[in-house]
């Protein structure tokens, strides 16, 4: 029997094989089609099932007093962009890290001055590590 699933707004045919027709399952030669989840809770003689906790977007990070830019991934530092007093627009490139022979610009979030760059090249960081601190 074929089934179409809609996962998160992403439709996919699947082929299934009904073994026992028993427990609410309808036989092999049912037509099912375009099933919700809570249509096939019902058809399974199951609870439905509560929709996963939406969690509030994360707040965009801002480039302020006493704020900074830490690695998003641990590498080595390959080259720093950036010195202390410089300002910086939102997108520009404050350093590079190398992990797994791959280049990652890390860049400013926002505007702002640079306060201080506690990395230097050739230095290993750690994931979450503070690369770049603002004023």
């Amino acid at each position: 029997m074929k089934l179409r699933i809609t996962v998160h707004g992403v439709a996919y045919e699947v082929e299934v094989e009904v073994i026992d027709a028993g427990d609410g399952v309808p036989a092999a030669n049912s037509t099912l089609t375009n099933l919700s989840s809570a249509a096939v809770d019902r058809a399974l003689g199951r609870a439905p099932q509560a929709p996963p906790p939406v969690s509030a977007p994360a707040p965009a990070p801002g480039v302020g007093p006493g704020e900074g830019v830490a690695a998003p991934i641990a590498g080595t530092v390959q080259e720093i962009k950036c010195r202390p007093g410089q300002a910086v627009g939102a997108g520009e490139v404050l350093l590079v890290v190398e992990a797994m022979k791959m280049m990652t610009n890390i860049t400013a979030p926002a505007a702002g001055k640079v306060k201080a760059v506690p990395v230097s090249v050739g230095d290993a960081v750690r994931e979450g590590q503070l690369l770049v601190a603002f004023e």
